[in-house]
């Protein structure tokens, strides 16, 4: 079985969106989450979707798939405090439910563009590496500095690489070093930096780089603006 591990627990600080959490904003009357959903809804290979999501606006979220049929929800669960937090609630909550040899896809609720393609790249790469995570090749130098004042070093850029999502992977094996992260007291950014913090292996896909989070006002305005190029290039044949 492949599950989506929607990540929708963020609260959208960075939006200066009072009103409603980030995932929860309207692009063209149809909320930011539900655009995420329904790639993974419409996907012949994906079987199970499980959603992390604000506590306090689960309610609305169940509301929101009924609305849109989104039917392959099994699970609408709530977040935790960081998102480290809210991934190991979603893992533990797939546990009676998942088989070791199961894939599951970690994916930002947040990051609406996400195309059928990368979505089948990750479940390939997982069946024949293990691990999935999901990249694009850095654009622009990376600069390292401890102080934020003093550049340490410039690595070269044509390694350099940005994660992105979905991170996906066997679901015994993810689920087991949350499950050691939590013991342990570790706490990390996304699964690839859990991973890399404990030395595993780890393979890339190549992500489309319209393959954007929304964290901010001006990602929003480039989410517009990507959505209306889309559907002008179906309108007019481009």
């Amino acid at each position: 079985m492949n599950t989506a591990l929607i990540f929708a627990g963020g609260t959208g600080q960075r939006m200066n969106s009072r009103a409603k959490p980030k995932q929860f904003l309207e692009l063209h009357g149809k909320p930011i989450i539900i655009y995420t959903l329904e790639h993974f809804e419409e996907h012949p290979e994906i079987d199970n979707i499980v959603v992390v999501c604000l506590d306090g606006w689960i309610g609305e979220l169940e509301s929101l798939l009924r609305r849109y049929e989104i039917r392959k929800v099994s699970q609408v669960i709530p977040g935790g405090d960081t998102g480290h937090e809210s991934i190991y609630n979603g893992l533990q909550a797939m546990e009676g439910n998942s088989r070791a040899d199961d894939i599951v896809l970690i994916h930002d609720g947040v990051r609406p563009l996400i195309t059928a393609e990368l979505i089948s790249a990750n479940i390939l790469k997982v069946k024949e590496c293990g691990t999935a995570i999901t990249v694009e090749p850095a654009k622009e130098s990376i600069l390292y500095s401890e102080s934020g004042d003093l550049i340490n070093s410039v690595p070269n850029r044509s390694h350099m690489y940005v994660a992105k999502a979905p991170q996906s992977f066997y679901y015994a094996m993810i689920w087991e070093w949350y499950q050691r992260a939590r013991k342990e007291g570790v706490l990390s950014i996304d699964s690839a930096h859990l991973l890399s913090l404990y030395g595993v292996e780890m393979h890339t896909v190549k992500s489309p780089s319209n393959n954007i989070k929304i964290t901010s006002p001006a990602d929003y305005y480039v989410l517009r603006a990507l959505y209306e190029a889309m559907e002008n290039q179906q309108i007019i044949g481009i």
